[in-house]
């Protein structure tokens, strides 16, 4: 059997894509975070182009999903999502989005995480976090039966057949209900919380008739009768999603970033996603193809068939997406990094099972993981293990596993603390889930757990950390949502009433991005320039002194305001070398420094560079240069952005306006380039802080300012109409708001009928960032001005 390939990537979700239904060959379904469901259509093939229409809009995260096949009452079948506004809603395919829907199913009283259907039996079965499941009759559209009995999340439903429901919990327990609501027989030969089920096909030499997936990473195969007959190991996190496929094989996706194919008990085939959680799968019944959900936002369909897979330039981005991928330390768990093997191993020694996992220790100290693949017998590279974002650098220990954080919280006075562990790499909503089953807490404290977590991480918004990291990791510290004149609120949702919310436009204040953890950096840079040192390149390494000059100027950065001293003179140079002359994977903590000593004093603009100034100095050293190291050009630009904070630092960005905005151009329009969240966010930051300094300071009526804001306004306009990260697509806004608002009648007319921005802010909305009140807000007001 021939392995599957990507067939297509579609990307349209501003959120993870948390369920995913193959109604046919011809339509894929997919259910986001960002509170749409979308209709992807095969537009044409080979290589199978999709085009999307948003089936349903809501107003909260959308989990879960289903599709009822064509009855005659509904030809086009119907579409049932659910999520965190607890409705079940029924849609036919054919209906837009700003039509009423076919059905509402009204009675969970918490968030619906699970859906199935039964066509022979005319109902559909729903799980929630209320603790319930619910079978619902077709044309009745009210709950027919409550399944009782559960004593946590049932996250995981099945409607084996006309007469039977088998649920899946989080009090680790499969039920067996016939649909009267009886319970037939408990099965608790799991051991974790439940998390996935799916009927076996006939074919798998199993004999087993349904399977079931837990957070303990094993697949578990039972009869209906309760049997446990066989168990699948291979998964080294938790399992979210089982599927069938017409073969007789079982697909199953999860944690691990891995799709995984088992063809009776072996795994035939991974797939590792440029995520990190895989959330959903689902497969062709007509075709066998299959579909997933991630957390990057993308929903990707694989087939075997050469004439369904996708063209070599989308295999080839899938790929090295895949092998950029940045994965968290704690993932893969402690490494003694000296008794790793080097490259050779990989060329010496072969795998021993399909997805086996080899780290390697490159020879600029990274640490690279490879998976083996039976089917073409080679390791196929999956990511680079980095250090945690946003954590303090050093581990606690709670109950034999090493944590970023141990948080004691406080339920009930006069009763001790409870411990909640959590890392970075972790989904705040998921360690929150965790933490409430673990000390059998009401689940209604989910949402307030999970701001606890966000807030006191760094402000980082729900799965901020755990989607972005493969696209771009941003190592040294977590970025805080921007919402201006709002700071205090930034972790929180936005105002529920957009009519409350202040004008924001024009900006008048520039931004600057200075988070970072600097005993991380330093401890790097001595590591790395060590390496160097052993490696023979003592041009390029510091010697002792000037190592412990950038030490201490790590130090004094700790504590702002950062003041005038000898080392921070030499430091600049120290850093700018660093950044510039070591190899390129070796310059990201030098870089980060950069761009932080940007942000703190104006010697970083002032200095002399080998005779050149700051930006003809980065520009010569080859940065910008291809191959595009994105990490190291996403920092570049940060601290283009951070100049702005100090006199020198705008008077040097604004004087080579024209060479900075090449720079950035040349990575942010580059072709085949993979979108990063982070290399977006960094660059719109600095159109706003190019805005900010064009329409203040009496520079508003300067001809000069009218040209440069013309040249952003095309910029932000191509941005803004393919960009699909809420963030990146805010602060665009708030650049282009700003130029259209406190400039002249020329830059307001061009921003109409040149750059079309109305035709802009309506693909903007279209792509259902429209439904966070701050960009539907911002929106209405440069609507106004145009």
């Amino acid at each position: 059997m021939p392995d599957f390939k990507i067939s297509a990537a579609l990307e349209g979700h501003s959120d993870d894509v948390r369920a995913v239904a193959f109604p046919n060959p011809n339509v894929v379904l997919s259910a986001s975070r960002d509170a749409t469901v979308r209709l992807w259509k095969l537009i044409s093939t080979p290589p199978p182009t999709y085009d999307y229409t948003i089936s349903t809009h809501g107003s909260a995260f959308i989990n879960s999903l289903a599709y009822y096949p064509p009855t005659p009452e509904f030809p086009e079948g119907l579409i049932f999502s659910g999520g965190q506004d607890t409705i079940i809603e029924a849609r036919q395919p054919g209906k837009a989005a700003g039509d009423n829907a076919d059905a509402m199913l009204l009675g969970h009283g918490h968030n619906v995480c699970a859906l199935d259907v039964c066509p022979e039996g005319g109902w559909i079965v729903s799980g929630s976090w209320d603790a319930s499941a619910r079978l619902w009759r077709i044309g009745k559209w009210e709950c027919d039966v409550i399944f009782e009995g559960h004593q946590a999340t049932v996250w995981a439903v099945l409607a084996y057949d006309k007469d039977t429901v088998i649920t899946g919990c989080a009090d680790k327990i499969i039920r067996i209900f016939n649909t009267s609501g009886r319970l037939l027989r408990s099965i608790k030969d799991s051991r974790d919380v439940v998390r996935a089920l799916c009927k076996v096909p006939e074919s798998n030499p199993s004999g087993a008739q349904f399977a079931s997936a837990s957070n303990d990473g094993v697949i578990r195969l039972f009869s209906i009768q309760g049997q446990l007959v066989g168990e699948l190991h291979g998964h080294e996190s938790f399992i979210y999603s089982l599927a069938s496929l017409p073969t007789g094989e079982l697909v199953s996706s999860g944690e691990d970033r891995t799709v995984r194919v088992w063809n009776g008990n072996q795994c035939v085939q991974t797939i590792t996603h440029p995520a990190i959680s895989v959330w959903s799968v689902a497969a062709c019944k007509e075709n066998g193809d299959i579909v997933t959900g991630a957390s990057d936002r993308v929903t990707r369909v694989f087939s075997r068939e050469k004439d369904r897979q996708a063209s070599p330039e989308v295999l080839q981005q899938f790929e090295k997406a895949v092998k950029e991928s940045a994965i968290p330390q704690q993932q893969v768990g402690k490494i003694n990094k000296e008794k790793l093997p080097g490259p050779d191993f990989l060329k010496r020694r072969a795998g021993t099972k399909e997805g086996q996992v080899q780290m390697i220790r490159e020879e600029n100290g990274n640490v690279t993981a490879h998976t083996w693949s039976m089917a073409t017998q080679e390791w196929i590279p999956v990511g680079t293990v980095v250090d945690a974002a946003g954590s303090s650098g050093r581990k606690t220990e709670y109950l034999g596993q090493d944590y970023d954080y141990v948080f004691d919280v406080d339920i009930e006075d006069g009763k001790p603390p409870l411990k909640l562990p959590y890392n970075v790499s972790q989904n705040p909503y998921e360690a929150a889930t965790k933490f409430i089953q673990d000390n059998e807490l009401p689940i209604s404290y989910i949402d307030q757990v999970a701001r606890f977590i966000i807030e006191n991480t760094q402000g980082a918004t729900i799965g901020e950390a755990t989607q972005e990291q493969p696209a771009g990791a941003d190592p040294w510290g977590t970025e805080r949502r921007y919402r201006p004149r709002d700071a205090a609120a930034a972790a929180q949702p936005p105002p529920s009433i957009p009519e409350a919310r202040p004008k924001v436009l024009p900006q008048t204040s520039y931004l600057s991005i200075t988070s970072a953890n600097l005993k991380v950096i330093s401890k790097k840079v001595q590591e790395l320039n060590q390496q160097l040192v052993s490696s023979g390149a003592k041009d390029i390494s510091l010697s002792p002194s000037e190592l412990d000059t950038v030490v201490a100027l790590c130090g004094q950065l700790e504590t702002p305001p950062l003041k005038d001293s000898p080392i921070v003179e030499s430091g600049i140079n120290l850093v700018f070398k660093m950044a510039t002359a070591w190899p390129p994977a070796n310059r990201l903590p030098s870089l980060d420094l950069l761009r932080l000593l940007a942000a703190a004093t104006p010697l970083t603009a002032t200095a002399d560079y080998n005779g050149q100034d700051l930006i003809s100095a980065i520009r010569s050293s080859g940065v910008f240069g291809t191959p595009i190291n994105v990490n190291n050009v996403m920092l570049t630009i940060r601290m283009f952005a951070n100049l702005f904070e100090t006199e020198p630092g705008r008077n040097l960005a604004a004087s080579q306006f024209d060479q900075i905005l090449a720079m950035v151009k040349s990575v942010t329009t580059a072709g085949g380039s993979t979108p990063n969240r982070n290399l977006t966010i960094a660059t719109t930051t600095l159109y706003i802080n190019y805005s900010v300094y064009l329409t203040t300071g009496g520079r508003s009526s300067a001809p000069e300012s009218s040209e440069r804001a013309l040249v952003l306004l095309e910029e932000l306009t191509k941005l803004l109409s393919s960009e699909k990260d809420s963030e990146a697509v805010y602060r665009g806004l708030v650049a282009l708001g700003t130029l259209v608002k406190a400039l002249g009648d020329e830059v307001k007319v061009a921003a109409k009928e040149i750059y079309d921005v109305g035709d802009v802010l309506g693909k903007v909305m279209g792509a259902g960032l429209g439904r966070e009140p701050r960009i539907k807000g911002i929106v209405g007001e440069i609507k106004g001005l145009i």
